[in-house]
């Protein structure tokens, strides 16, 4: 009985322990973007922005057409390498290539969102503030760094639509050591603008974070619709067993 009682206890505690050691930079919350022009136009950034060096191996480009795109649109706009509208959303690059070039092999991204999901946050939270928090790091072989992924081996590949970016830190004392001191993130300091302003920059971020997040699990919206029929079904046939019984019953004493 004694034994039953810690278990429960550290059971208890884990879920704490889980979201102590998630540390790290906070992560902003994605906007939910569900709408079709939205989704579609993070298809269109997917397939220009990140499928040169990631693979989204278990997506068809076919697919999209639940988003509303003919297959003409898709050969026309997302197609470019010869690929047919029935292929998976794979790249050419090998992944001994990947790794001389990048230090490692860029992930698949098929469900990445699902993936990346924590308790700081959800996996398109983790996607929408790592694709913002890029900044200028001339220490970096890629000469870029990141503050969600500190030291991260991925150049920024938006940072045309974005502009140049240098972080600023502040010096503070160390609260947990006293003498030393700590450097704080206090922002980002513009260099360069980009294409884009930084709104229309976090538009077109949230954009893309919804399409991946749909891509993760495109026939998303139609199980929930099939769940909810499943579930009205049951409760009727329940209903419809009970009442049964009470007649079936009815005169039994």
């Amino acid at each position: 009985m004694l034994f039953s009682k810690k278990l429960l206890a550290v059971l208890a505690l884990l879920p704490g322990f889980a979201f102590a050691n998630e540390g790290g930079f906070a992560l902003d919350r994605a906007p939910e973007r569900t709408d079709i022009a939205s989704l579609q136009n993070g298809a269109k950034l997917f397939v220009n922005y990140c499928l040169n060096c990631h693979s989204a191996s278990a997506m068809r480009y076919n697919r999209l057409r639940d988003l509303g795109l003919s297959e003409d649109q898709i050969k026309n706009n997302l197609l470019f390498s010869g690929e047919k509208v029935g292929d998976m959303m794979t790249i050419a690059m090998r992944p001994a290539d990947a790794k001389a070039w990048f230090g490692a092999v860029p992930p698949d991204l098929s469900v990445i969102t699902r993936a990346r999901a924590s308790g700081a946050g959800s996996g398109p939270d983790y996607i929408y503030t790592y694709l913002r928090t890029f900044y200028k790091d001339d220490t970096r072989p890629t000469g870029w760094n990141n503050m969600v992924v500190p030291n991260v081996a991925m150049p920024h590949v938006l940072w045309q639509l974005q502009g140049v970016r240098t972080v600023k830190m502040v010096e503070e004392p160390d609260p947990h050591e006293e003498g030393k001191k700590v450097h704080r993130f206090a922002g980002f300091e513009q260099v360069t603008p980009g294409t884009l302003t930084p709104q229309e920059f976090d538009t077109q971020v949230a954009d893309l974070v919804a399409y991946m997040d749909w891509m993760a699990e495109p026939a998303r919206d139609f199980r929930k619709r099939l769940g909810a029929i499943v579930v009205i079904f049951l409760a009727f046939f329940a209903f419809l067993a009970w009442s049964l019984n009470a007649s079936y019953w009815k005169d039994v004493k």
